[in-house]
C-alpha cells in the first residue's frame, strides 16, 4: 500500500505530475526546466464545496499556466474540458481554447487563484488586482472535486495554500485553500502512478547503489565508504561489494541481513537484480562512477534498465537522486545520458574542459615500418596486405623495450588497446628476462585486464603499488579510476580510441617535484586491430575478418587519432618545449635520453 504521508497537508502531489516536473522538499516550490515541453502537476487535495483562494508567485521568466482542474484533466492544464488555466501570456485556456484575459505576468508577479463553487465560477488576480471572472464551470462538473493545478515550461514558481501569510489577501467570502473543512476536502486518488517506492521495507534493497566499470574501482570505492562510515553513528551503515568472479554466497547472505549501500559492477549487479536477489524498491541514490567508461563499455542499456526499475519518487515524495561522476563530464555521451535520466542536474566541474596536466612532458614517437626495418624478421609467407600492420606490432614492442632501457624506468604504466595486446606485451617482457616472477628485474611486470581473475588483478595492482614489479601493463577499462598517482612514466603502446581516455591515462603521471614523461608510439600506417562486435565481446573469438565483412577487426588509423589528442595538448610541433607541451622525434631520435631535455 502506498504511503499517504504527503496527503495529510496541502501541497503539490508528487504522484500526480509529469516526468520532468520537480517539487521542492516543502511540497510548494515547483520547477520544470524543459524548454520544448509543458509539464504539469496537481495538488494532493481538492475541494467539492465552498469558496477558496491560493497564491502562486513566479520565480523566473519562464512560461506557466495556473488554475484549477478535476482529477480527470490532463496535466497540460487548459488543454481539455476538465482544466481551467491562466497563462503568463495573458491568455485563459480551457479545452485548447485560448482567449485574451487579464494581462501578462512574469517573474516576481503573484497570481491569486479563486474558486467559487457556490456560483460555479473561476477567477484570478494579479498582484492583488482582481481580473474578473475567467470561467463559468459547466453543469456536468459541479459535483467534481477541483484541485490546484499548474503547467510549466522552463519555469519555477511557488504555491501558497495558506500556510503562510498571503502577499495579497483574498476578497471577502473566500478562505485559504488549506482552510477547507474536512467534509469539503478530498484527497487525490493519484497515490502511486509516478513509480513510487513503498512503505514496506525489504532487507535486500539498499538506499544507495553505486555502479563502477571495473572490479578494482568497485573495491577502491567500497574501501572509501568503509573509511567514511565511521563518522556516521545513527544509524550504522552497512555496505556490500557486488562483483563477479567471486562466489555469490556471501553477497546473498549479506543482502538477507540488510544493506544500506551497494557498490558493484554491471555484470554481477544485473544477475542479482534480474533474479530478484537484489531489490531496487528503496534506492534513493543512484551513483554512476566513471560514467563515460560505463557508456563506452556498452552499458547504456543496462543503465537505462536499472534507472527505469528504481522508483522515481520516494514514499515521502522526494525524487530519486542521480549522481554522475567522471573525469570527462564534457563527453557528449555523458551529457546525453544526463539529459535523459536526470532532472535539472547541477554540474560541479572541478577542472573545466578536458586538458592535460602541466607536470607531464609529452613525446610522440612515429612508428614507420617503411623506414625502420627491424621488423624484417617476419616470415616471407606473411599476408602481403597485412604486412605493414604486423610490422607495426613488432616495432612497438621493440620501441617499448628501448624506452624502458634508455630511461631506466623504475616504475611505468604501459597502456595497450586490448586484453590480448596486454598478454602479448607481458610475454615479450618475459622473453627479455622479466615478467611477474622476476622481482627487481628491469622488465618485471604484471597485467591488469578483465580476463584475469579478480584475485590476480587485485594482487597485481598491490604488487605494483608496493614497487615489487616495475611495470604495470593494462587496458583503459581496467586502469580507469584506480588509485595510482605520481608514476614517473607512461607508455601509450597504442593511442586510445577516445581522446578523453588520453586524459585518464596521463593524469597518473608526474609529481610536483618531478616532471612526468608520457611516450606515445604512433603508427604511420594503418594497423589491423580487434574491434569485437560479437556477443561474447572477444572471449574465444578468432574472427579476423573486417567488421564490414562480418568479422571483428578494423583498420585503425592512429595518425588521425593523434590529431584529436593534439587538440587536448593544444600545442604545435616544437623542438623546444615548455611544460605540458609535446615533442616529435624522428626514428633516430625517438628513444634517446635527451627526450627529457
Amino acid at each position: 500500500m502506498a504511503a499517504f504521508g504527503v496527503f495529510n497537508s496541502w501541497q503539490m502531489n508528487p504522484y500526480d505530475r509529469s516526468p520532468a516536473f520537480a517539487i521542492g522538499s516543502d511540497g510548494l516550490c515547483c520547477q520544470s526546466r524543459e524548454f520544448k515541453e509543458w509539464h504539469g502537476c496537481r495538488s494532493t487535495k481538492g475541494v467539492t464545496k465552498g469558496k477558496y483562494y491560493y497564491e502562486v508567485t513566479c520565480h523566473d521568466q519562464g512560461l506557466c499556466r495556473v488554475g484549477w482542474s478535476t482529477s480527470q484533466a490532463a496535466l497540460d492544464l487548459g488543454t481539455d474540458k476538465y482544466g481551467f488555466g491562466f497563462g503568463g501570456t495573458g491568455k485563459k485556456s480551457n479545452n485548447k481554447q485560448f482567449d485574451s484575459y487579464g494581462e501578462e505576468f512574469t517573474m516576481h508577479d503573484t497570481i491569486g487563484c479563486y474558486l467559487d463553487l457556490e456560483k460555479s465560477q473561476i477567477s484570478f488576480s494579479k498582484n492583488g488586482n482582481d481580473l474578473g471572472v475567467a470561467f463559468e464551470i459547466p453543469q456536468n462538473l459541479k459535483n467534481q472535486a477541483f484541485f490546484a493545478s499548474c503547467v510549466l515550461k522552463n519555469a519555477e514558481l511557488k504555491f501558497n495554500f495558506g500556510g503562510e501569510d498571503f502577499k495579497h489577501p483574498p476578497k471577502s467570502g473566500f478562505v485559504a485553500l488549506d482552510q477547507a473543512p474536512e467534509g469539503h476536502a478530498v484527497k487525490s486518488s493519484q497515490t502511486g502512478s509516478a513509480n513510487v517506492s513503498q512503505v514496506k521495507t525489504s532487507s535486500n534493497s539498499p538506499k544507495a547503489l553505486i555502479i563502477e566499470p571495473s572490479k578494482e574501482l568497485a573495491e577502491q570505492t567500497l574501501n572509501n565508504v568503509t573509511q567514511f562510515k565511521k563518522y556516521v553513528d545513527n544509524p550504522k551503515l552497512r555496505e556490500l561489494l557486488v562483483i563477479g568472479g567471486v562466489a555469490a554466497k556471501d553477497q546473498l547472505a549479506a543482502l538477507e541481513q540488510g544493506i544500506d549501500i551497494v557498490v558493484g559492477t554491471p555484470g554481477r549487479l544485473d544477475d542479482l537484480i534480474s533474479t530478484g536477489k537484489l531489490s531496487l524498491s528503496e534506492v534513493r541514490f543512484l551513483v554512476l562512477d566513471e560514467c563515460d567508461g560505463l557508456l563506452s563499455a556498452g552499458y547504456t542499456d543496462f543503465i537505462n534498465r536499472i534507472h527505469n526499475q528504481i522508483p522515481q519518487v520516494t514514499s515521502d515524495g522526494k525524487r530519486l537522486q542521480v549522481i554522475v561522476c567522471s573525469a570527462t563530464l564534457h563527453s557528449f555521451d555523458v551529457k546525453k545520458l544526463s539529459e535523459r535520466i536526470m532532472h535539472f542536474p547541477t554540474w560541479v566541474d572541478l577542472k573545466g574542459e578536458d586538458s592535460v596536466p602541466e607536470t607531464v612532458h609529452h613525446v610522440v614517437v612515429p612508428v614507420n615500418p617503411k623506414s625502420d626495418h627491424l621488423w624484417e624478421r617476419l616470415g616471407k609467407n606473411h599476408i602481403r596486405s597485412e604486412m605493414w600492420s604486423e610490422a607495426i606490432k613488432i616495432l612497438k614492442g621493440e620501441y617499448t623495450v628501448r624506452a624502458i632501457k634508455e630511461h631506466k624506468m623504475d616504475q611505468a604504466i604501459i597502456f595497450c588497446r586490448t586484453k590480448i595486446d596486454c598478454d602479448n606485451m607481458e610475454q615479450y617482457f618475459i622473453q627479455q628476462g622479466g615478467g611477474p616472477n622476476s622481482k627487481g628485474h628491469q622488465f618485471s611486470c604484471v597485467c591488469l585486464h578483465g580476463d584475469r581473475k579478480p584475485n590476480e588483478r587485485k594482487n597485481n595492482l598491490e604488487r605494483f603499488k608496493r614497487k615489487e614489479v616495475k611495470l604495470l601493463i593494462c587496458t583503459d577499462v581496467a586502469a580507469r579510476g584506480i588509485d595510482i598517482h605520481g608514476v614517473p612514466f607512461v607508455i601509450n603502446v597504442t593511442l586510445p580510441d577516445e581522446k578523453q581516455n588520453y586524459v585518464h591515462r596521463i593524469g597518473r603521471v608526474g609529481r610536483a617535484e618531478r616532471m612526468g614523461l608520457a611516450i606515445s608510439l604512433v603508427a604511420m600506417e594503418k594497423e589491423k586491430v580487434w574491434y569485437h562486435v560479437c556477443p561474447n565481446r572477444g572471449r574465444g573469438c578468432y574472427n579476423t575478418r573486417l567488421k564490414e565483412d562480418g568479422g571483428c577487426t578494423i583498420w585503425y588509423n592512429e595518425k588521425e587519432v593523434n590529431k584529436d589528442v593534439q587538440k587536448l595538448r593544444a600545442v604545435k610541433k616544437k623542438k623546444k618545449t615548455g611544460q605540458g607541451e609535446c615533442e616529435y622525434f624522428t626514428p633516430k631520435e625517438r628513444i634517446q635520453n635527451r627526450v627529457l631535455g
